[in-house]
């Protein structure tokens, strides 16, 4: 009773309607998470932070959070000229603190991608290397709908003209999509990218898209080109009642 008089109380006041997500950081080195909304309320929660090993973070977003990303940011040095080039992979326009209309991101990066309240009243989520690869990550819930996740290292593998950046070390810390390589030369009008006259799921299939199986076979239960639902275990769903608590895990 005293759940429902709360609930009925807050809705009265106009306050907005909110969901939980856990941001934590599995890694044994420190990342630097960042987020992004594509459109609609953005969350209260900082655009960017640092996150030692082993450490967890919890925050509301909106419960109609639309095309909302987090992604992990590596090996960042934020002392001089900080913006998109801070980082080897995943920098942001602003710094550690992404700029909340053009911080998305630079490529390669994992996203985890959410659109929370979407049509038929479900929640769609998916772990995304639409954009390449540069860390491991999960999204599970609560209430046991499927878990969207790319929990193997693609780094060390990725063949030679994706792979890269590389760390201090000459390791590997990312693995570029085909189309962010720019294997066929025209971002414009490319089967990499679906782009121009490749641009429906018709005329992009995946056998067109270089490497896909590199990233389907290790991942499959990830989003791994513009077109890939085709594949039925890229976007996953879940029903917005169940008010489901994300956790998006690095290095799951």
């Amino acid at each position: 009773m005293k759940l429902t008089l709360i609930s009925s109380l807050a809705l009265a006041s106009g306050v907005l309607a909110q969901r939980t997500i856990t941001v934590y950081n599995a890694c044994p080195f420190t990342i630097w998470p960042a987020m992004f909304t594509g459109s609609g309320t953005q969350p209260a929660y900082t655009t960017g932070w640092q996150a030692a090993a082993y450490t967890a973070v919890t925050f509301q977003v909106p419960s109609n959070w639309n095309a909302g990303r987090i992604w992990g940011r590596r090996d960042c040095d934020f002392s001089t000229n900080p913006g998109p080039n801070s980082c080897l992979d995943g920098g942001c326009n602003g710094g550690l603190v992404c700029n909340p209309s053009t911080g998305t991101g630079v490529p390669p990066a994992t996203l985890a991608e959410f659109t929370l309240d979407g049509a038929g009243g479900l929640d769609y989520y998916d772990v995304s290397l639409v954009d390449g690869y540069n860390l491991p990550v999960s999204i599970t819930n609560n209430v046991g709908c499927g878990v969207a996740d790319c929990s193997v290292d693609l780094g060390p593998n990725c063949p030679a003209p994706l792979q890269g950046p590389y760390d201090s070390t000459g390791f590997p810390v990312g693995c570029k999509s085909a189309c962010e390589a720019n294997l066929d030369g025209d971002p414009s009008n490319s089967p990499n990218c679906c782009t121009g006259q490749y641009n429906t799921a018709a005329t992009c299939p995946s056998s067109g898209v270089e490497y896909y199986t590199y990233f389907k076979s290790n991942c499959p239960n990830s989003y791994c080109y513009a077109f890939d639902e085709s594949s039925g275990d890229a976007l996953w769903t879940c029903n917005s009642g169940s008010n489901a608590v994300y956790t998006v895990t690095f290095c799951p």
